[in-house]
């Protein structure tokens, strides 16, 4: 049992809880991506379901109540003038993921009893409270240089003159969401989901919106488009996935949401710059489950500072990033943090600009932001690009590529940066 279970059990006497199902599930009805009612499920998920209860302590009745009382249940926050689109609470017990294999609903100790001893189980793990990592300053901005500072640093254009521009590859992109018209992203989007306070798909699907600011910036980041000549992605030919999982509602429900849907659309790397403060072990089935199907998951570190990091980002099986200056010194708010274990004890895996990075803003404008969410968007991007080169590498290969490539500068300490600050050229050529 987690520590996490546990508290949930003995505070509430209830618990949200995911269970990994060790065999892949079939569902009654066609579902490539996204989310089905456990109901519409399999045999072994209908079996498995009945452990699961309905609780007035759970998150989700207390969403149903709030919204039986007048609150509508959002979709999601909206954009100044974006469609509402209200969704009917109709809350279930559990909620199966098919292409993830994992189910995740409310348990009391019996129910959670029950499910871990089930031989059908691989695990159950709890739910912690993830949350958007926000940038630590924000600042209007003009796009004046042909191209950004970040591009520059990890050396990107050299690979652009090898026609290289991720053409081809998709990335999954779990964010605030993308505003679809801005000029660095028209053409960009290759998918476009959202999901409610439930996690529930919302359906049909709406034209590409952000219900912030955070989305537009990172997903520009990745495979933003040429403006005037002028760039701000590293991918300028790679295609997104990307979907609203993010703020508000059930939040693990959403993410996970998005993770399966992003799966159903075979994405090849998965970029979140989003987690929980600290260290949780609860995601690390979920981190694992995309490496598995050979899915590069790209994940923010955080913006607490040293001896901080976020979950799922400071686990082994994540490419975790940080960030660093134009200078290449580590930002002040980079999180990094060691753990006792033999395996990557030390995160960020490596850093990544993530300080005066320009990028997109809703409503077709651009903005400069400070984060390690800024930074993970460019490692997406390179990423993208080595894949374009060598299709047939997996992505374990194309991480090794990425961290040999990486270097320290002087009197940048392991312990803040790790491996350093990667070079495309070089990962390119190790690769």
């Amino acid at each position: 049992m987690t520590a996490l279970i546990t508290q949930e059990l003995d505070t509430k006497g209830v618990a949200q809880v995911i269970v990994i199902v060790k065999e892949p599930v079939s569902t009654d009805a066609a579902a490539p991506s996204g989310t089905v009612a456990a109901a519409n499920a399999g045999p072994i998920v209908r079996s498995l379901v009945q452990h699961y209860v309905s609780s007035e302590m759970s998150q989700i009745s207390a969403l149903a109540t709030a919204a039986a009382a007048g609150r509508p249940v959002r979709a999601a926050a909206r954009a100044e003038g974006a469609p509402r689109r209200d969704t009917a609470p109709v809350p279930q017990p559990a909620r199966y993921y098919p292409n993830l294999g994992v189910i995740l609903g409310t348990v009391n100790r019996e129910g959670y009893a029950a499910l871990s001893q089930d031989p059908r189980v691989a695990a159950v793990t709890g739910s912690p409270p993830l949350s958007l990592i926000r940038p630590t300053r924000i600042r209007t901005a003009r796009l004046t240089r042909k191209i950004t500072w970040g591009i520059q640093a990890m050396r990107v254009p050299a690979l652009w003159r090898e026609g290289l521009s991720g053409t081809g590859i998709l990335v999954g992109h779990l964010d605030t969401g993308v505003d679809g018209q801005h000029p660095a992203l028209v053409g960009a989007i290759d998918s476009f989901a959202e999901f409610d306070d439930f996690g529930r798909e919302v359906s049909p699907a709406p034209a590409p919106f952000d219900t912030d600011e955070h989305g537009t910036h990172t997903a520009a980041t990745i495979a933003g488009r040429p403006v005037s000549n002028r760039h701000v992605g590293v991918a300028p030919g790679a295609k997104l996935a990307s979907a609203i999982v993010i703020e508000g509602g059930d939040a693990v429900a959403r993410v996970l949401g998005g993770m399966d849907w992003a799966v159903g659309h075979n994405v090849r790397i998965l970029s979140m710059s989003l987690g929980f403060r600290g260290f949780w072990e609860d995601f690390i089935p979920l981190t694992q489950l995309l490496r598995a199907r050979n899915i590069l998951p790209v994940f923010a570190v955080g913006n607490e500072g040293p001896g901080t990091s976020r979950s799922p980002g400071n686990y082994p099986e994540a490419l975790s990033v940080g960030a660093h200056d134009s200078q290449g010194e580590v930002a002040d708010f980079s999180s990094s943090q060691r753990f006792i274990r033999t395996n990557d004890a030390l995160v960020p895996d490596l850093i990544a600009p993530g300080v005066d990075v320009i990028s997109a803003k809703p409503g077709g404008k651009f903005q400069m932001m400070d984060g390690s969410s800024m930074a993970t968007p460019h490692i997406a991007g390179l990423a993208a690009l080595l894949m374009q080169a060598r299709p047939g590498k997996t992505a374990d290969e194309v991480e090794a590529a990425i961290f040999g490539s990486c270097k320290l500068i002087p009197n940048v300490s392991p312990d803040r940066a790790h491996r350093g600050t990667p070079d495309a050229v070089q990962a390119l050529t190790l690769l």
